[in-house]
């Protein structure tokens, strides 16, 4: 009998993966680089072989990144554009780990600041140090944790540049996830208090993202960017909340068995590490602790048989019929094959264009924190990390219980067990 050895692991600023010898399938990702470096780098390992991967895809998502109603000055520099490296050849996965690069033009303008080798004396203006922390940035804690006397070594990957990375990684999961007709989108649903009356579905998709601040309801978006001409006018800046949505998600996804296996403990851990997120949501969330049980648990009529998703990779299976989705499609751990729907609150950009009061590290004196070059509101850019981290945590599972060394086989595998559960579901 062959042992199964598992092994949680943790993996470079980013949270967890699971690593499981001997029968299990191992996806995971790293990356690497700083805000004002040469480049930001990832690497994929674990992804099955034929699985169609193109740069303009990856794209796309970049340039959706880096859009949205309140964005700085950094987004009129930078176009980000990813090289593929490494792990594919004529536009399908080797099997082998994949790297991706997206290359900082900004860097041009801090190649002294940031420097690889050792630095010739410079006086403080060259090399751009920073001796006042910013309060509400990892500025203070990272620089006592690690040691450093400038806090530019902890500002520059503390910085949310680093989601670029995360961007282009969970678009090569989605890629993998619409082979089986998986599909995830996302939307804002509230920005500096202005809320969204009206919520799209994957069919609206196009016109979230024609919104300035990829809000479905056209009259919030417009109070959105007038509210943020306000607080940008004030110097200030605004969070908000956004909604991430999966669709075509077959029951089963995740386990109950070990902690670190249930899906919304992933999927609530992934979302939590974009910066400045502050809060996740797994379907009605906070508002389930406030009302009775009757209007909170999802109510089940015998199976039908139902469309998985609208996308043209139709799957259709028998599953119960519910009227609602207050689970937000996960059940003790696991998807139980409605969508799977998470809110997610961001708090506001910490640097102000009138800053708050914080201290030299140097001199101990008061001062102004130091001011970088910052967004008013990010949130609708936080939402397309949101979908990249979602649809990661989604191929991690769907790796984990189907396998496959290739694309085919994962297809294969996956069409089994669809088959089987609508049978079963069925009483055939």
């Amino acid at each position: 009998m062959v042992e199964l050895l598992e092994r949680t692991v943790p993996v470079g600023g980013f949270g967890r993966f699971s690593c499981f010898q001997r029968g299990r399938t191992v996806l995971r990702f790293l990356t690497a680089g700083e805000s004002h470096g040469p480049a930001l780098t990832a690497v994929i390992e674990g992804l099955p072989a034929g699985l169609e991967i193109s740069s303009e895809q990856i794209n796309r998502d970049l340039a959706r990144r880096q859009q949205g109603y309140g964005r700085g000055g950094r987004m009129a520099i930078e176009t980000d554009r990813v090289s593929i490296l490494s792990g594919v050849r004529f536009g399908r996965t080797l099997g082998s780990p994949v790297t991706l690069q997206i290359v900082n033009r900004d860097w041009e303008n801090w190649t002294e600041a940031m420097a690889i080798d050792a630095p010739r004396p410079h006086d403080d203006a060259t090399q751009r140090r920073v001796t006042k922390p910013r309060p509400g940035h990892a500025d203070l804690t990272g620089s006592l944790k690690y040691d450093h006397d400038d806090v530019r070594n902890v500002l520059e990957r503390a910085s949310a540049r680093e989601t670029a990375a995360r961007v282009a990684v969970g678009a090569i999961a989605k890629t993998l996830l619409s082979g089986l007709g998986i599909s995830v989108f996302s939307q804002v649903v509230s920005i500096a208090g202005v809320r969204a009356d009206v919520l799209g579905t994957l069919g609206d998709v196009p016109s979230i993202e024609q919104s300035p601040v990829r809000c479905f309801d056209p009259q919030a978006s417009r109070a959105m960017c007038r509210k943020l001409d306000e607080i940008k006018a004030e110097g200030d800046s605004a969070g908000g909340r956004f909604r991430v949505d999966a669709v075509g998600v077959p029951p089963g996804l995740g386990s109950y068995v070990s902690w670190e296996r249930r899906l919304d403990a992933q999927l609530t851990g992934a979302l939590m590490s974009i910066p400045a997120i502050k809060a996740v949501e797994i379907g009605l969330g906070f508002r389930a602790a406030d009302l009775p049980g009757s209007q909170v648990h999802d109510e089940m009529q015998p199976p039908q048989v139902r469309d998985l998703t609208e996308t043209p990779c139709r799957i259709s299976m028998h599953l119960p019929v519910r009227k609602t989705n207050n689970a937000g499609g996960i059940e003790g751990g696991m998807s139980n094959g409605e969508p799977i729907w998470a809110v997610v609150a961001m708090k506001p950009i910490p640097t102000l264009y009138q800053p708050l009061q914080s201290f030299d590290l140097e001199t101990g004196k008061a001062y102004a924190a130091k001011i970088e070059r910052s967004d008013v509101c990010a949130v609708p850019a936080a939402a397309v990390v949101g979908e990249a981290m979602m649809a990661w945590v989604l191929a991690e599972a769907v790796l984990e219980k189907f396998g496959g060394d290739s694309a085919s086989q994962l297809s294969d595998s996956y069409r089994r067990y669809v088959d089987h559960v609508s049978r079963r579901l069925s009483r055939e």
